[in-house]
């Protein structure tokens, strides 16, 4: 099932090229949603101000205003950050039933890709390619690949 998010942050309008988030009408119009969605994100992983911001990669304060309703219009960057946390939430809620879906990026991972650390130290710590990676890893893990 498609959501509003997902058409938002994955296609462009008709769907006929994928979304760059390189162009300023582009990231005007898609920041709104991904702040709606990254801050749902955020909510379900229970994720403090500290882990956030670094997964948006932004500073706490900047979280702080976002969080009281600032909008501002997000980077690249950022909205590949956003796309790629949804992702993992998506991919995460289809692969298991059950509170482990919210629960697995707050669990040490003995996996290579996490060498013991939670999947959101090593996201925070990877950025974008480690974000990438883990969707990758969870969409192989459901089958997706």
């Amino acid at each position: 099932m498609t959501t509003a998010i997902d058409g938002a942050l994955g296609a462009s309008p008709g769907g006929a090229e994928p979304q760059t988030f390189s162009a300023e009408s582009d990231r005007v119009r898609l920041s709104q949603v991904a702040i709606k969605a990254f801050l749902a994100v955020v909510n379900a992983w229970a994720l403090s101000n500290a882990e956030a911001s670094g997964l948006l990669g932004i500073s706490a304060s900047s979280l702080d205003r976002i969080k009281r309703g600032y909008r501002p219009t997000l980077s690249q960057d950022q909205l590949t950050r956003v796309s790629a946390l949804v992702g993992i939430y998506k991919g995460l809620h289809l692969l298991f039933s059950d509170s482990t879906s919210d629960d697995w990026v707050r669990r040490p991972n003995r996996g290579p890709l996490f060498d013991r650390q939670t999947p959101v130290q090593s996201m925070i710590e990877g950025g974008i390619p480690r974000m990438l990676d883990v969707r990758r890893t969870i969409d192989a893990a459901r089958g997706g690949l």
